[in-house]
């Protein structure tokens, strides 16, 4: 029975790199990193989709981030709002009438 290897991102990272440059071929690459072929080109392939996410805009990220924490402030607001009114007519309700009125 043979064990599986695990590879960490830096090292998928590496081989996808190679693969996606161009300067060696896939018999190197695979020679080089003892990388079957087909993981190889899953890795390139998972590389060209993450790649331009992670070199995304920041700002963009940023404004995304900003914009979904408003939304969440907005509807912690609310709910302590409604839970505040509730409240208030509670206590309206459970107040005695003052004495000598």
């Amino acid at each position: 029975m043979t064990l599986r290897r695990k590879f960490d991102g830096a090292f998928r990272a590496r081989v996808a790199l190679d693969a996606l440059g161009g300067v060696l071929t896939a018999a190197e690459i695979q020679s080089k990193y003892k990388v079957n072929a087909n993981q190889i080109s899953a890795w390139k392939r998972q590389a060209v989709t993450v790649l331009p996410e992670v070199m995304g805009d920041k700002r963009q990220k940023k404004a995304l981030a900003d914009e979904n924490l408003v939304d969440e402030l907005h509807r912690q607001i609310g709910l302590l709002k409604v839970e505040n009114d509730f409240l208030k007519k509670k206590l309206e309700m459970l107040q005695f009438p003052k004495r000598g009125s």
